[in-house]
């Protein structure tokens, strides 16, 4: 897949073939190429492996758009495989900065990303319904404003922010979904009720699950025989990536070399960057 227009017509069909998709998050264009050479059809970039990586904080507005981007923007380059972004809330609260996020996402090559409905503001962390439904519908006339296929997925961040209302995410993703959002996402639903709920809420949109997590204990074999059409990770492999870093170096800072035996084999890793 050379264009982005390749890219996104390939995006689109994973979304509506029978098998699910499992769309890894790389943080780097290392991790990019990586997940590729397993085998992966798909990425979709991570804020918080992205904080991480800078030494910041996730969730607290640290890391700016023209970062995330840029960052997007090295993982499209790694790979020729379609790439969409965690855009967090848009970087802005107004519906025009979801549409100019989404028009600068599609300028860094992406062909698909996600938008949240969480203001990031402590004292009152979701947006209410009616600016939420507006944020959408104007990241969808951006996203159609393009002239290739850019897969739009809304988010209902209640789940994440303390908020286990489950009717109150449903009304917002069928809203989200009237809106013309492509996916639907509620990070942070943990069961077989929950997410059975939200897919036949939507259908026959695809919803995007969240795995990765001890508080789901569900395969992906058992989330495709829910109607899942597509799963992704978040910051898992790269708090996998740097937990095994920690453990190593701290076993380093007691004196021990044990841990490095562990290593991946520089040959190995560096023909993956040929």
């Amino acid at each position: 897949m050379s264009t982005q227009r390749e890219r996104g017509e390939a995006f689109q069909a994973l979304h509506q073939g029978d098998n699910l998709l499992v769309l890894p998050n790389p943080w780097d264009a290392g991790s990019a190429k990586m997940l590729a050479h397993l085998g992966f059809r798909a990425l979709a970039t991570t804020s918080a492996g992205l904080a991480f990586t800078l030494g910041r904080r996730d969730a607290e507005g640290a890391v700016g758009r023209d970062e995330a981007l840029a960052n997007a923007r090295a993982i499209v380059e790694a790979t020729s495989l379609p790439v969409a972004a965690d855009l967090e809330n848009g970087y802005g609260d107004a519906p025009e900065d979801c549409a100019e996020t989404i028009r600068l996402a599609a300028a860094a090559g992406l062909v698909g990303g996600s938008i949240e409905d969480a203001s990031g503001r402590a004292d009152d962390p979701i947006y209410p319904l009616d600016l939420a439904v507006e944020r959408v519908r104007a990241a969808v006339q951006a996203a159609r404003g393009l002239d290739f296929p850019f897969a739009f997925v809304a988010r209902a961040e209640n789940f994440l922010h303390g908020r286990a209302d489950l009717d109150d995410t449903i009304r917002r993703l069928v809203a989200y979904a009237e809106a013309g959002a492509d996916v639907l996402y509620a990070p942070g639903l943990r069961s077989r009720d929950e997410i059975k709920a939200v897919v036949e809420a939507v259908a026959p949109k695809p919803v995007n699950v969240l795995v990765g997590s001890p508080s789901l204990r569900l395969s992906l074999a058992e989330l495709a025989e829910l109607g899942v059409k597509r799963v992704s990770v978040g910051s898992n492999l790269a708090r996998v990536a740097y937990g095994e870093f920690f453990f190593a170096a701290g076993e380093l800072a007691k004196g021990s070399l044990v841990a490095m035996g562990e290593a991946m084999p520089f040959d190995e890793l560096n023909d993956l960057f040929r």
